[in-house]
């Protein structure tokens, strides 16, 4: 799956969408791959602060528990629901019905990789 070029990435495999002054934030492809079989998920409330590089919550699979780190700062204002029935979402969809969370920025995302970079950054780390 070729990850979108509208979009913007971390080093740590998530991605965010902004529309306006809200960012939608999921893990990359490649992480939801990496962790294959999902069994549980952590996530904010509305209402809470995240931080740029700060965990906001846990992705456990059959192999590994992985922290979930915020790209951007900003409030939660949605929380998608229905991954707690559905984490195969994320592994099926993870740049559309598999996001995370929305937040309201408090902060810029000039600090995020493009689709290329993330790309070779992917790429030199396989």
């Amino acid at each position: 799956m070729s990850n979108p070029k509208d979009l913007k990435y971390t080093e740590s495999h998530e991605w965010v969408r902004v529309q306006g002054d809200v960012a939608t934030i999921g893990i990359t492809a490649h992480a939801a791959e990496s962790l294959s079989d999902l069994v549980f998920i952590d996530l904010p409330s509305v209402g809470d602060d995240l931080s740029a590089g700060e965990s906001f919550g846990e992705i456990e699979s059959v192999k590994a528990v992985s922290d979930l780190n915020a790209p951007v700062s900003g409030e939660v204002v949605e929380v998608n629901g229905d991954l707690e029935d559905n984490l195969k979402d994320i592994n099926d969809d993870p740049y559309g019905k598999g996001w995370l969370v929305k937040v309201k920025l408090s902060g810029g995302t000039d600090h995020l990789l493009d689709a290329a970079a993330y790309d070779a950054h992917v790429q030199e780390h396989a």
